[in-house]
């Protein structure tokens, strides 16, 4: 994990406390733009998918009874039982080995990590930290997820809002004013290169679906807390960094040359 800990002036970092109170208090600055990253290649998928980064605030809490069900162990296991499990499900619904069900393997991820904090005690952060920081250390495809870092995004006080370029990908969250993405797979639409391009925050980034959901369960777990969460934002960003560094460096599999052993009688 990347410690590079820039001063929190810097970079903008806000609680939910201070970007409800922005977007109350109709606040806007002078944004300050930075060199922005787009996607290294293009795509040639054009199918969408719908991002579950919308994660339902009505859905209901998983109990400690659904956390074991959901992880497959018994209540009277070990918590080593538990680690295993864990991991066993992350890599059974890992989105590389999903990619018709991607939607489904948000969802179960999710369920995974959440079960995994209840029976742990471990906070989101820890969680990732410890366990999850395989798909910042080794990208499994090409960046083209769609993440908003929601701490640093001013919502309609933008001056140039991504919800107004790319409709069709970004949405405003009521609950909290900023922006989110809602569609992945946009890698190769010019309206949504130009909103991460052009965004003055710079809080729009391309990551792996893998880090996607990682981030946002981070993110989450940052918004939904009134206490001072500083030092998950921190990590937040660190991550962000890291994702960036490493999806710049990421290069598609060689194809292996197939050929055949067998003698071939030309005459």
């Amino acid at each position: 994990m990347l410690h590079f800990t820039p001063p929190m002036e810097t970079v903008g970092l806000a609680t939910p406390m201070t970007i409800a109170a922005r977007m109350g208090s109709g606040w806007s600055t002078t944004p300050a733009f930075v060199n922005h990253t787009f996607p290294l290649s293009v795509s040639v998928n054009n199918k969408t998918r719908t991002s579950c980064s919308c994660r339902r605030r009505d859905d209901d809490p998983l109990s400690t009874f659904s956390a074991y069900a959901v992880l497959g162990v018994q209540p009277n296991c070990s918590a080593g039982e538990i680690k295993a499990a864990f991991r066993a499900k992350v890599k059974q619904f890992h989105p590389d080995l999903n990619r018709d069900e991607n939607e489904t393997s948000d969802v179960m991820i999710r369920r995974v990590i959440q079960a995994y904090q209840i029976l742990s005690n471990y906070t989101p952060s820890q969680i990732i930290e410890t366990e999850c920081l395989d798909p910042f250390d080794r990208p499994e495809c090409e960046a083209f997820d769609l993440f908003v870092n929601e701490l640093l995004c001013v919502g309609k006080a933008c001056s140039n809002p991504c919800v107004e370029r790319a409709s069709h990908a970004f949405t405003f969250v009521p609950s909290t004013g900023t922006a989110r993405a809602f569609s992945q797979d946009q890698g190769e639409d010019y309206q949504v290169q130009s909103a991460v391009g052009q965004c003055p925050r710079s809080c729009i980034h391309y990551v792996t679906p893998s880090q996607r959901i990682l981030l946002e369960e981070l993110l989450h777990s940052i918004l939904d807390v009134p206490y001072d969460t500083s030092a998950e934002a921190e990590f937040l960003y660190s991550l962000i960094t890291k994702a960036k560094f490493e999806n710049n460096r990421y290069q598609k599999p060689k194809k292996k040359t197939k050929f055949s052993t067998q003698h071939v009688d030309w005459f």
